[in-house]
Protein backbone atom coordinates (compact mmCIF):
# COMPACT_ATOMS: atom_id res chain seq x y z
CA UNK A 1 0.00 0.00 0.00
CA UNK A 2 0.94 3.63 -0.97
CA UNK A 3 2.17 5.99 2.09
CA UNK A 4 0.00 8.56 3.17
CA UNK A 5 2.99 10.57 3.64
CA UNK A 6 4.55 12.38 0.54
CA UNK A 7 8.61 12.48 0.01
CA UNK A 8 8.52 16.04 2.04
CA UNK A 9 6.94 14.45 4.51
CA UNK A 10 9.20 11.92 5.10
CA UNK A 11 12.56 14.11 5.20
CA UNK A 12 10.35 16.32 7.40
CA UNK A 13 9.28 13.72 10.27
CA UNK A 14 12.75 11.90 9.71
CA UNK A 15 14.30 14.89 10.92
CA UNK A 16 12.04 15.57 13.56
CA UNK A 17 12.06 12.23 14.85
CA UNK A 18 15.96 12.39 14.83
CA UNK A 19 15.83 15.48 16.52
CA UNK A 20 13.87 14.05 19.45
CA UNK A 21 15.50 11.55 19.95
CA UNK A 22 19.13 13.22 19.76
CA UNK A 23 17.89 15.05 22.94
CA UNK A 24 16.97 12.17 24.56
CA UNK A 25 20.04 10.50 24.61
CA UNK A 26 22.17 13.25 24.38
CA UNK A 27 24.87 13.34 26.80
CA UNK A 28 23.85 10.77 28.61
CA UNK A 29 25.41 7.51 30.47
CA UNK A 30 26.40 5.27 27.66
CA UNK A 31 25.26 2.14 29.78
CA UNK A 32 21.95 3.10 30.82
CA UNK A 33 19.69 0.07 30.21
CA UNK A 34 17.08 0.35 27.33
CA UNK A 35 14.16 -1.39 28.95
CA UNK A 36 12.51 -1.94 25.75
CA UNK A 37 15.27 -2.91 24.31
CA UNK A 38 16.42 -5.65 26.94
CA UNK A 39 20.05 -6.51 25.35
CA UNK A 40 21.07 -3.41 24.43
CA UNK A 41 22.88 -0.43 26.53
CA UNK A 42 21.88 2.95 25.30
CA UNK A 43 25.34 3.41 23.54
CA UNK A 44 23.95 0.55 21.00
CA UNK A 45 20.51 2.46 20.91
CA UNK A 46 22.24 5.55 19.33
CA UNK A 47 25.19 3.15 17.05
CA UNK A 48 22.20 1.29 15.37
CA UNK A 49 19.77 4.26 14.19
CA UNK A 50 22.86 6.74 13.39
CA UNK A 51 24.30 3.24 11.85
CA UNK A 52 20.82 2.69 10.03
CA UNK A 53 20.63 6.26 8.52
CA UNK A 54 24.04 5.47 6.97
CA UNK A 55 23.23 2.26 5.89
CA UNK A 56 20.06 3.12 4.15
CA UNK A 57 22.13 5.71 2.35
CA UNK A 58 24.55 3.65 0.78
CA UNK A 59 21.75 1.55 -0.06
CA UNK A 60 20.40 3.84 -2.08
CA UNK A 61 23.29 5.67 -3.94
CA UNK A 62 24.63 2.11 -4.62
CA UNK A 63 21.51 0.85 -5.97
CA UNK A 64 22.20 -2.69 -4.34
CA UNK A 65 21.36 -4.53 -1.20
CA UNK A 66 24.32 -4.26 1.78
CA UNK A 67 24.53 -6.93 4.00
CA UNK A 68 22.66 -5.53 7.21
CA UNK A 69 25.37 -4.12 9.41
CA UNK A 70 25.61 -5.68 13.25
CA UNK A 71 24.63 -2.46 15.74
CA UNK A 72 26.78 -3.47 18.33
CA UNK A 73 29.65 -2.64 15.94
CA UNK A 74 28.51 0.97 15.17
CA UNK A 75 30.58 3.60 17.13
CA UNK A 76 28.27 6.90 17.78
CA UNK A 77 31.34 8.34 19.23
CA UNK A 78 31.14 10.29 22.97
CA UNK A 79 28.04 11.13 24.51
CA UNK A 80 28.68 14.61 24.06
CA UNK A 81 28.87 14.09 20.54
CA UNK A 82 25.83 11.89 19.70
CA UNK A 83 23.21 14.31 18.82
CA UNK A 84 25.23 15.84 15.97
CA UNK A 85 26.53 12.48 15.04
CA UNK A 86 22.41 11.15 14.68
CA UNK A 87 21.35 14.65 12.92
CA UNK A 88 24.95 13.86 10.52
CA UNK A 89 23.24 10.64 9.45
CA UNK A 90 19.73 11.91 8.76
CA UNK A 91 20.55 13.81 6.85
CA UNK A 92 22.90 11.53 4.63
CA UNK A 93 20.11 9.62 3.95
CA UNK A 94 17.82 12.84 3.10
CA UNK A 95 20.49 13.85 0.62
CA UNK A 96 20.72 10.46 -0.99
CA UNK A 97 16.99 10.37 -1.62
CA UNK A 98 17.45 13.98 -2.84
CA UNK A 99 20.71 13.24 -5.24
CA UNK A 100 19.20 9.87 -6.69
CA UNK A 101 15.22 10.41 -6.42
CA UNK A 102 12.47 8.97 -4.37
CA UNK A 103 10.99 7.02 -6.99
CA UNK A 104 14.09 5.40 -8.64
CA UNK A 105 13.80 1.69 -8.12
CA UNK A 106 16.63 -0.28 -6.38
CA UNK A 107 16.61 -3.99 -5.61
CA UNK A 108 15.36 -4.79 -1.97
CA UNK A 109 14.55 -8.19 -0.14
CA UNK A 110 11.41 -7.67 -1.30
CA UNK A 111 11.92 -7.29 -5.00
CA UNK A 112 12.32 -3.62 -6.93
CA UNK A 113 11.19 -0.75 -4.64
CA UNK A 114 11.65 3.00 -4.49
CA UNK A 115 14.44 4.42 -2.96
CA UNK A 116 11.38 5.98 -1.20
CA UNK A 117 10.61 2.47 0.63
CA UNK A 118 13.65 3.06 2.45
CA UNK A 119 13.21 6.05 3.48
CA UNK A 120 9.67 5.47 4.93
CA UNK A 121 11.50 1.77 6.58
CA UNK A 122 13.95 4.30 7.96
CA UNK A 123 11.27 6.37 9.31
CA UNK A 124 9.49 4.17 11.08
CA UNK A 125 12.22 2.11 12.78
CA UNK A 126 13.25 6.04 14.25
CA UNK A 127 9.47 6.84 15.75
CA UNK A 128 9.23 3.63 17.60
CA UNK A 129 13.45 3.74 18.59
CA UNK A 130 13.18 7.74 19.69
CA UNK A 131 10.32 5.99 22.15
CA UNK A 132 12.89 3.41 23.71
CA UNK A 133 15.46 6.56 23.72
CA UNK A 134 12.57 8.68 25.60
CA UNK A 135 11.75 5.30 28.26
CA UNK A 136 15.11 4.72 28.96
CA UNK A 137 16.30 8.52 29.60
CA UNK A 138 13.16 9.85 31.17
CA UNK A 139 12.95 12.26 28.09
CA UNK A 140 9.76 13.41 26.81
CA UNK A 141 8.34 11.09 23.70
CA UNK A 142 6.18 13.53 21.30
CA UNK A 143 5.07 12.12 17.88
CA UNK A 144 2.43 13.29 15.21
CA UNK A 145 -0.01 11.52 14.47
CA UNK A 146 0.61 10.98 10.65
CA UNK A 147 4.29 9.58 11.74
CA UNK A 148 2.82 7.32 14.23
CA UNK A 149 -0.34 6.61 11.63
CA UNK A 150 2.08 5.23 9.28
CA UNK A 151 4.69 3.68 11.36
CA UNK A 152 1.90 1.18 11.63
CA UNK A 153 0.67 0.99 8.04
CA UNK A 154 4.71 0.65 7.25
CA UNK A 155 4.94 -2.16 9.15
CA UNK A 156 1.65 -3.98 8.21
CA UNK A 157 2.92 -3.72 5.08
CA UNK A 158 5.72 -5.18 5.60
CA UNK A 159 3.96 -8.28 7.05
CA UNK A 160 1.77 -8.34 4.05
CA UNK A 161 4.79 -8.78 1.61
CA UNK A 162 4.64 -11.94 0.25
CA UNK A 163 7.88 -13.88 0.77
CA UNK A 164 8.45 -11.55 4.36
CA UNK A 165 7.97 -15.10 6.52
CA UNK A 166 11.15 -15.47 4.68
CA UNK A 167 13.09 -13.53 6.80
CA UNK A 168 10.52 -13.71 9.55
CA UNK A 169 9.58 -17.12 9.87
CA UNK A 170 6.96 -16.44 13.19
CA UNK A 171 4.99 -14.34 10.15
CA UNK A 172 3.57 -17.26 8.97
CA UNK A 173 1.88 -18.39 12.10
CA UNK A 174 -0.26 -15.59 11.16
CA UNK A 175 -2.69 -17.30 8.31
CA UNK A 176 -5.62 -17.95 9.72
CA UNK A 177 -9.71 -18.44 8.97
CA UNK A 178 -10.95 -15.00 8.60
CA UNK A 179 -10.28 -13.68 11.89
CA UNK A 180 -10.39 -10.04 12.09
CA UNK A 181 -7.86 -7.96 14.21
CA UNK A 182 -8.90 -3.84 14.77
CA UNK A 183 -6.54 -1.49 15.84
CA UNK A 184 -8.96 2.40 16.01
CA UNK A 185 -7.74 5.41 17.32
CA UNK A 186 -9.91 8.43 18.41
CA UNK A 187 -7.95 10.71 16.42
CA UNK A 188 -7.36 9.16 12.54
CA UNK A 189 -8.86 6.10 10.71
CA UNK A 190 -8.68 2.86 11.59
CA UNK A 191 -6.58 -0.14 10.79
CA UNK A 192 -8.54 -4.06 9.84
CA UNK A 193 -6.43 -6.65 9.60
CA UNK A 194 -7.59 -9.88 8.17
CA UNK A 195 -6.14 -13.38 8.30
CA UNK A 196 -6.87 -15.55 5.55
CA UNK A 197 -5.64 -19.34 4.67
CA UNK A 198 -2.91 -17.58 2.20
CA UNK A 199 -1.92 -14.46 3.46
CA UNK A 200 -2.27 -11.72 5.84
CA UNK A 201 -4.88 -8.50 4.54
CA UNK A 202 -5.29 -5.12 6.10
CA UNK A 203 -7.31 -2.17 5.02
CA UNK A 204 -7.66 1.82 6.83
CA UNK A 205 -11.08 1.53 8.66
CA UNK A 206 -13.69 0.38 11.49
CA UNK A 207 -15.03 -2.32 10.19
CA UNK A 208 -16.17 -5.01 12.84
CA UNK A 209 -13.69 -7.28 14.29
CA UNK A 210 -13.19 -10.15 16.89
CA UNK A 211 -10.70 -8.17 19.06
CA UNK A 212 -10.26 -4.68 18.81
CA UNK A 213 -7.63 -2.22 20.02
CA UNK A 214 -8.63 1.43 20.80
CA UNK A 215 -6.85 4.68 22.17
CA UNK A 216 -4.67 7.20 20.93
CA UNK A 217 -2.85 6.95 17.56
CA UNK A 218 0.56 7.04 19.29
CA UNK A 219 0.08 4.43 21.89
CA UNK A 220 -1.78 2.00 19.52
CA UNK A 221 2.13 2.45 17.46
CA UNK A 222 3.42 1.30 20.66
CA UNK A 223 1.08 -1.90 21.17
CA UNK A 224 1.69 -2.90 17.71
CA UNK A 225 5.22 -1.86 18.07
CA UNK A 226 5.45 -4.25 21.35
CA UNK A 227 6.47 -1.49 23.64
CA UNK A 228 3.61 -1.08 25.64
CA UNK A 229 1.60 -3.91 26.37
CA UNK A 230 -1.90 -4.49 25.64
CA UNK A 231 -3.28 -4.01 29.53
CA UNK A 232 -1.73 -0.26 29.89
CA UNK A 233 -4.36 1.91 30.87
CA UNK A 234 -3.29 4.02 27.81
CA UNK A 235 -5.41 1.76 25.48
CA UNK A 236 -8.48 -0.39 25.91
CA UNK A 237 -8.94 -4.35 24.45
CA UNK A 238 -12.49 -5.61 23.56
CA UNK A 239 -13.10 -9.00 22.22
CA UNK A 240 -10.85 -12.14 21.66
CA UNK A 241 -7.86 -11.43 24.23
CA UNK A 242 -6.21 -14.35 22.82
CA UNK A 243 -6.33 -13.58 18.99
CA UNK A 244 -4.62 -10.25 19.68
CA UNK A 245 -2.05 -12.09 22.46
CA UNK A 246 -1.19 -14.63 19.05
CA UNK A 247 -0.74 -11.72 16.68
CA UNK A 248 1.75 -10.16 18.89
CA UNK A 249 3.83 -12.90 20.13
CA UNK A 250 4.60 -13.53 15.65
CA UNK A 251 4.50 -9.96 14.86
CA UNK A 252 7.66 -8.37 16.34
CA UNK A 253 10.24 -7.39 13.54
Amino acid sequence: MTSTLDTARCVEGLREQTAGFARAVAGRAPDTRVPTCPEWPLRTLVGHVGQEHRWAAELICNGQQLPVPDPRQADPGAPDGWAGWLREGAEELIRAIQETGADAEMHTFFGPRPNAFWLRRVLSDTCVHHYDAALATGAAFEIADDLAADAISENLDLLATPGFETARPTVAGLRGRGERIGFRPTSTEGWVITRTPEVLRWERGSAEADVVVSGAVADLMLVFSHRVPPEDDRVTVTGDRALLDHWLAHTEL
